[in-house]
Order: structure tokens, then C-alpha cells, then sequence
């Protein structure tokens, strides 16, 4: 994309930022026609930069990239989203070191978003139309600690308590957060969506200590239990990954089994992929790629297989799901419930960014069908 930006208009100025160039920074100035790198923060900076940059020469590029040590959330905030759900970010970096994951040295350490910046964002959100907003981050979780004592349930309670935003939604978490208290708390917050994509990677104790997850499959097990005892409509999405170096036949199938137990609404499914600088990557027992993409497909079936189940018992129960409609494919009007189940409703309604009782009737591909009681 860089060597075409400068073959497109080679008088362009091209500023690079981003995860690639704070891990590689040199070999990214070196590309010819770069005239900026810039790495994951100051990102707010480069309206400035690339002013400054059109009023002087073209020169060799300046490589700004830098430690991300000791840097503070970069404030940056949206009041307006193009749709009926808005991505609010509340957090950037990562404390963890898996073993897989070249995150942390991309993104830095854990930093959170003022909850006063999240409040304020939250409601200008609102007041231009948005129904739901997500929080999200690189390790949503680990909101908080660098906050003295203020973590993300206290965050997700105040943005309850003191904005009208109607539908709350968490992206993906690390599972040892879902204590016994934070779990009565998440269930008495307002407007919390009951879906919960619980970051697994594994159902191997084995393959979890050998990528160096901070828990484990019974912890797991134990928030899935204590969630749906507290929250009787939720449901879980995850994530894996497979072909883990050293994951044997063995260890797969304790995944697969521990997947059917789970019952998630929807598999995340991906072969392991060695990434530069990670300890994994020199791992020995490296699983060959064409056996990686066999388990890849057998999961996926195993997954497909338990999502249809678990829509079928849920057409059968004849219970209604609130839903926000989305988009509009041909005759259908597609949205989401509360609970992530996607919903298909036939209408020549215009009910894009509302939300309606639906009463789910049928299949359709990864979701359901289903008429508007109201």
C-alpha cells in the first residue's frame, strides 16, 4: 500500500503509522517516497505534521517512532458514528506476555482512558442517535489499572448510571476478570448487553501454560457457570487458536470437547501463525500447516454445529429478543439482539436504528429468522 501510494502520486506526502511502523521503523523510512513514520501514539499529531510537511521540500523521511513506555492514553474521542452502534475505545496496551502475541510490543503497556473522557463520549454519542456502543481496547479487561483502584465494572456501572445510552456491549475479555463480585455487579448494571466474548485461545490446560495465558480451563468453566446462574439469557462468543507449537491430537480434542461443553454462540477460529520477536515462534514441535487448517475446519464444524443447537433451543423456548435493527439486504431487515444472536426480520419497514421484540421463528444461516410482535 506504501510503494503504491507513492507510485499513485509520487509528489504525495506519505505518512506511515500504525503497528507495523513501531516495530519496524527503519525498514519502513527506508521504503523510498516515505516522508513520516510515526508509531502507535501522538497519532492526534499528524494533521500538524502532514501540514508541515506539504510547506517544506520533500526530504529523506523523518523517523519519529519512540519507546512506548511510560505514555499516557492519547486523548481522542468520536461524538458522532455512522450507524446505530458506536466503538467506544477505552484502553490501549497490553501488560500480558503470551508467548504468541506481538501485541505488547506494538502497543506498549496498559493505559486507560479518564472514565470522565469515556462519560463525555458516551453521551455526545447518544445525543447524535447512537442506541448501543461497545468498549473496547487491546486488553479491555485491564481497564483501570493504572487508575488506582477504579476498574472496568466501576466504569460500566457509571456509564449506566449517568448517560441514556440504551444498550452497553463489552468487547473481548480476558476470563479470570469474571469473579464471583464482578459478576453480581455486571448483572444488576442497566442495559448491559448479555453477550460476552470470553477470549479463550485454548481448552487445553497443557496448550494455555504453554502459550502463557494468566488462567486456566476451570476458571473458565467457572465464569461461564457463574455468568448464565446470574444472567440466564446470556451467551458467549471466543475466540481459538490451533496448531499451537506442541499441541498434539490429544490436547486438540480437549478443545473441541471443551468447546461442545461451552456451547459458544459463535467459534473464532485460527490456525497459529508464528510472529517475529515472540517467544512461540522458536518454539520447538511446530505443527504442520496443512494439520493446522484440518483441526481449523474440524472446529469449525464442531462450532457451527453447537451454534445451530443452541439457535433451535432458542426458537423452541418461543421467548422474544430485543433487537436493534442494522442494514437492509433486499426484502429482509438484518439486526442484533441483546444476547448477539443475529436476526432477519421481512419488512418494508424503515426500522434501521430502533429496536423492536422479535419473536424468532426459523434458521437462517448463522442466525435466525422471525416476526415483529410490537
Amino acid at each position: 500500500m506504501i510503494r503504491r501510494a507513492t507510485r499513485v502520486n509520487p509528489d504525495a506526502v506519505v505518512i506511515v503509522t500504525g503497528c507495523s511502523s513501531q516495530l519496524h521503523p527503519d525498514s519502513i523510512a527506508a521504503i523510498p517516497g516515505v516522508s513520516y513514520v510515526s508509531g502507535n501514539d501522538r497519532k492526534m499529531n499528524l494533521p500538524d505534521v502532514a501540514r508541515d510537511l506539504l510547506l517544506r521540500p520533500k526530504t529523506g523521511a523523518v523517523n519519529a517512532v519512540r519507546d512506548l513506555a511510560g505514555v499516557q492514553f492519547e486523548r481522542a474521542s468520536i461524538t458522532r458514528a455512522p450507524r446505530t452502534r458506536a466503538f467506544v475505545k477505552i484502553e490501549d496496551g497490553c501488560n500480558c506476555r503470551c508467548a504468541y502475541c506481538a501485541i505488547p510490543l506494538a502497543r506498549g503497556p496498559v493505559r486507560s482512558k479518564a472514565p470522565s473522557d469515556v462519560i463525555d463520549e458516551v453521551r455526545a454519542l447518544v445525543a447524535s442517535g447512537t442506541r448501543e456502543i461497545v468498549l473496547t481496547g487491546i486488553e479491555t479487561a485491564a481497564y483501570g489499572i493504572d487508575l488506582d483502584g477504579y476498574r472496568l465494572i466501576d466504569l460500566i456501572a457509571d456509564i449506566a448510571d449517568k448517560t441514556e445510552v440504551e444498550r452497553i456491549r463489552l468487547s473481548s475479555l480476558s476470563p479470570e476478570m469474571m469473579t464471583p463480585a464482578t459478576v453480581k455487579r455486571l448483572a444488576s448494571v442497566r442495559g448491559l448487553a448479555p453477550h460476552f466474548h470470553l477470549s479463550l485461545q485454548s481448552g487445553s490446560d497443557a496448550v494455555l501454560a504453554a502459550m502463557r495465558r494468566p488462567y486456566r480451563t476451570k476458571q473458565v468453566r467457572d465464569a461461564l457457570a457463574a455468568l448464565r446462574e446470574e444472567i440466564p439469557c446470556v451467551t458467549f462468543t471466543t475466540d481459538v487458536i490451533v496448531g499451537f507449537p506442541g499441541e498434539t491430537e490429544e490436547t486438540f480434542l480437549e478443545t473441541v470437547a471443551f468447546c461442545r461443553e461451552a456451547r459458544f454462540l459463535r467459534l473464532h477460529v485460527f490456525p497459529y501463525s508464528p510472529r517475529p520477536g515472540t517467544p512461540a515462534a522458536d518454539f520447538p514441535d511446530q505443527v504442520d500447516g496443512e494439520e493446522k487448517h484440518r483441526r481449523v475446519r474440524e472446529l469449525v464444524k464442531v462450532g457451527r454445529d453447537v451454534a445451530k443447537d443452541l439457535l433451535s433451543d432458542l426458537i423452541a423456548a418461543k421467548t422474544p429478543l430485543s433487537v436493534l435493527f442494522e442494514t437492509r439486504d433486499g426484502e429482509y431487515l438484518t439486526g442484533h439482539s441483546e444476547n448477539y444472536v443475529e436476526v432477519k426480520v421481512k419488512t418494508d419497514r424503515d426500522l434501521a436504528g430502533q429496536i423492536r421484540r422479535v419473536l424468532p421463528t426459523a434458521l437462517s444461516g448463522e442466525g435466525v429468522t422471525g416476526v415483529i410482535t410490537e
